[in-house]
């Protein structure tokens, strides 16, 4: 089914934004991008999605593997025990021990979808884990290579790919074009500088090769 995903702004990096625009995608491809009304009037029978605040591609997640696999991502039903941030450092040493592989494929999954929670479609890296490896490969998520990563951080790498203070175009997988794939992500907030500001947080929906797989309301 042909959707158009329509925004008051729409960035598609490397190109000027668009106001009151819209991208039209058909399988897990882009098949046009413009201003909302042409876009429309091109494809009259397509499914409408209009969404609040600026359209862009999906964003690259640099620290992936660390997030992965040096990290526990806990089960809200562990909430009271262990809080709902993810868990690294000594914390995670001492989970990681004793630690069954139903329970670290379960903290892999939900990493994953906290990912795509910020926006993210691509993942910088190479996921050696096989379990790892999996979950990654069936959530439909992009590996890219880690060419061109930040340096090291004065913390930990954090789930927002914005929170290292890159602009969107160090942030996102890559330009908006036509014939390109279907990653895009949707965040409620006016234009790029309250984007950088708020980061992923403001993120409310995520299209996955076409595939709404994050909808925050």
């Amino acid at each position: 089914m042909l959707t158009v995903h329509a925004a008051p702004l729409v960035l598609p990096v490397g190109a000027a934004a668009v106001a009151e625009g819209a991208v039209a995608v058909e399988g897990d491809r882009i098949v046009a991008l413009g201003p909302y009304d042409e876009v429309v009037r091109a494809h009259p029978a397509a499914r409408v999605r209009r969404w609040p605040g600026v359209l862009t591609p999906g964003l690259r997640q640099w620290h992936a593997v660390w997030l992965l696999t040096r990290c526990y991502h806990p089960d809200p039903r562990e909430a009271d025990e262990l809080g709902d941030r993810p868990l690294s450092g000594e914390a995670f040493e001492r989970l990681a021990g004793g630690m069954d592989a139903t329970r670290w494929a379960g903290s892999v999954r939900r990493g994953l979808q906290q990912m795509l929670r910020n926006g993210t479609t691509h993942l910088a890296g190479r996921f050696h884990d096989p379990s790892v490896r999996t979950a990654v490969a069936r959530s439909g998520m992009t590996e890219v290579s880690a060419l061109g990563a930040p340096g090291m951080l004065a913390g930990e790498p954090a789930l927002d790919p914005f929170a290292e203070g890159r602009d969107l175009s160090g942030s996102a997988h890559g330009p908006l074009a036509v014939g390109g794939r279907a990653d895009l992500a949707v965040f409620d907030v006016r234009d790029e500088a309250e984007l950088r500001a708020t980061g992923g947080a403001a993120c409310v929906a995520t299209v996955l090769g076409g595939r709404l797989v994050h909808r925050r309301r």
